[in-house]
Formats: structure tokens, sequence, C-alpha cells
């Protein structure tokens, strides 16, 4: 049995960079993917400027160690990436005792597509 995800898109904000009191890196960022809408009849459709219209999906992924200090360095909002990941579910109880439940990406490799907006990143890895 095997849990992949890949996500190709763009960072929606800026990395949100922290470190655990264990001391392991962990860096969250939002990817935003794009699919053709649809209407009631299942066909797609033209928006108000002649293009196809889409829809939008945030993705949560969250990055450890090594993948997410680089991430955390290299990565800002409007940046095209893609993830190799798991998905990851999460279940608990908020503080009216109501039960909640997630999802995230947990990557395992994060290629950068294109570079950084704005900022000097010329010590950024090399895009494959």
């Amino acid at each position: 049995m095997t849990n992949i995800a890949i996500l190709t898109g763009r960072i929606a904000r800026d990395p949100d960079t922290r470190e655990t009191k264990g001391g392991t890196s962990v860096t969250g960022i939002t990817v935003v993917t794009d699919r053709p809408a649809r209407d009631k009849d299942g066909k797609t459709y033209k928006d108000d400027n002649g293009y196809t219209a889409k829809d939008s999906e945030f993705h949560r992924v969250t990055c450890f160690n090594g993948l997410a200090k680089t991430v955390g360095q290299y990565c800002s909002k409007g940046q095209l990436v893609s993830v190799q990941g798991r998905i990851h579910y999460t279940q608990w109880e908020d503080q009216d005792g109501v039960t909640r439940y997630g999802s995230e990406i947990l990557a395992d490799k994060v290629d950068f597509l294109s570079r950084a907006n704005g900022g000097d990143n010329q010590d950024a890895p090399p895009i494959d």
C-alpha cells in the first residue's frame, strides 16, 4: 500500500519556519493548485475575460529538518514548486469540545520550479 501525494503549484504566502523544543526545524507552506471549473452539467466554461475559469485549492504542506531550513530560507510567496510527500490526517478537540479534522502533506521533497520573488537568492539550490 502506498500513500504518495504530488503537487505542483504556487506558494500562497511566505513560509512559516519554527523550531520544536527538541530542536527539529519545521516549515509550513501553503501550495495553491488550479483545475478547470465546471458548470452544473460538468462542462468547463470561460470567465469574463475569455479564459477557462479555474477553481483553486489550497494545500497545507509541512517540511522537517534540513528540508524545512532550505524551504524556509529560499522560498517565498508566488514561487512555483513541486512537492512530493504523503497525506497526513489529524483529529483533535477544540476549546468547545468539538471534534475537528484536518489534513496536510508531509513533504519528502520540494523542487523549486522558479526562483523566489524579490531578494537576492544567488545561493539557492539549482533549479532542475
